[in-house]
């Protein structure tokens, strides 16, 4: 079954439910979001309950996978203030979230299941990526762990797709010393939400991107 593995969605539910219904086959491709579903664009909740419905529609071909966002979220929900998240976007998210009368618990339940990685024999997908220099890739709060990486990316004879990092050209970058795919294209800043699609022996298929709905980003973003 081929993979369709979308970026970092931070909230732009416009744009993400376009490039789904134009581009996403459910029934014969697996969706792989890398995490980052949250956070900075206006629309966190309507994002999180269209992620629910698909994986209750698709069941294993819905796959999300959790981000440092993510991470941060649940952070201040189970350690009180979390005085980093917060000014940088929690207070808008945590309004968002009020204000559609979600509860924080259950939210941050369903963000505690998610996996830190999908992986075949050929593919590796992930939020940041395994970095060369790392002892402990999946601890969570390891800087240069899955969730956090923003160093150089190991060689690990698979093909490696990540996001996190927003691409400068503002389209999705290879890095063939690491066979690596970043297709983390700034949603959040009005660029545009990207996907690849590739075999389950990690060939590329195609690669769509779809810029920002206006909606999606407040102005002064």
């Amino acid at each position: 079954m081929n993979l369709f593995v979308v970026g970092d969605v931070h909230g732009c539910l416009h744009t993400f439910k376009e490039l789904l219904n134009r581009y996403w086959n459910p029934y014969e491709e697996r969706l792989v979001q890398l995490g980052d579903l949250i956070d900075r664009g206006n629309d966190t909740p309507g994002t999180l309950l269209l992620a629910k419905e698909l994986r209750k529609q698709y069941g294993a071909n819905a796959v999300f996978l959790k981000g440092n966002h993510e991470y941060e979220f649940m952070q201040h929900i189970e350690h009180g203030p979390n005085e980093y998240w917060l000014p940088q976007c929690g207070y808008d998210t945590l309004k968002q979230l009020r204000t559609a009368n979600m509860e924080l618990g259950e939210v941050a339940e369903w963000i505690g299941e998610l996996p830190l990685v999908w992986e075949n024999e050929h593919v590796l997908i992930s939020h940041a990526g395994i970095a060369e220099q790392v002892a402990f890739p999946f601890d969570e709060g390891n800087e240069i762990g899955v969730l956090w990486n923003r160093t150089p990316l190991k060689h690990i004879s698979k093909l490696q797709i990540i996001g996190h990092t927003p691409c400068k050209s503002g389209r999705p970058e290879y890095v063939e010393a690491s066979h690596s795919w970043n297709i983390d294209t700034g949603a959040y800043r009005k660029v545009a939400l990207s996907a690849i699609r590739v075999t389950a022996q990690g060939e590329v298929l195609e690669i769509v991107q779809l810029d920002v709905d206006p909606r999606d980003v407040s102005e002064d973003a």
